[in-house]
């Protein structure tokens, strides 16, 4: 694997992987399936949502389950190719710019997603035994409380202590960045929790 280049000498690279990454990020995958497939505009469904919970309201599963895999691989695709080229520390500033371009697409006027997907992408990418165990958490808490937001907050919160125990300090830093965002993009979310009106998975609101 390549040496990891210098901040200091090689700033360029890691704007590029950023820009990279960002590029991958903005292709708003729940948009142009759901209007491919004749639903009209995502936007304009539900919770307004370009992300596979909100397409999973079209009645559709097998786009909610497209949207899902292609907006966790586009941030898969930026990493390990950055990471093949150019190595490890850089591969995480294109996670970066893959997490903000799908929350933050230029396209859509910087109205994007949520991150769930794209943050699974980033993991399986940089560290994909975490990227499995966050799937598993929030399979199971979706399990249990039918709610995506609660299993995609309580994913993200453990995710880098996870890091941390394997020893991934540089990764669970960045990923603690993203959780924090992450939550920030769920404020929503986390209200109508707690007043106890959040819609449940599969529910058409």
């Amino acid at each position: 694997m390549p040496e990891p280049i210098s901040w200091s000498l090689d700033l360029p690279y890691y704007l590029a992987a950023l820009a990279f990454g960002y590029v991958l990020g903005s292709i708003p995958f729940g948009l142009l399936f759901t209007k491919m497939a004749g639903h009209g505009d995502i936007r304009n469904i539900g919770s307004g949502n370009i992300g596979t919970t909100n397409v999973l309201r079209t009645g559709s599963k097998k786009l909610a389950a497209l949207t899902l895999l292609c907006d966790a691989l586009k941030a898969t695709l930026a990493v390990v190719l950055v990471k093949l080229f150019m190595g490890g520390d850089i591969a995480l500033v294109a996670g970066l710019g893959a997490f903000l371009g799908h929350l933050f697409p230029i396209w859509l006027k910087f109205k994007g997603g949520k991150g769930v997907a794209t943050y699974i992408g980033i993991l399986l990418g940089v560290f994909w035994p975490v990227g499995v165990i966050f799937i598993a958490i929030w399979i199971v808490t979706a399990y249990i409380t039918k709610y995506s937001s609660m299993a995609a907050l309580v994913a993200s919160l453990v995710t880098p202590f996870i890091l941390l125990a394997f020893d991934q300090w540089q990764i669970a830093q960045m990923m603690g960045v993203l959780s924090v965002i992450l939550w920030a993009k769920h404020h929503e979310n986390i209200t109508r929790l707690l007043k106890g009106n959040e819609s449940k998975i599969g529910s058409k609101g």
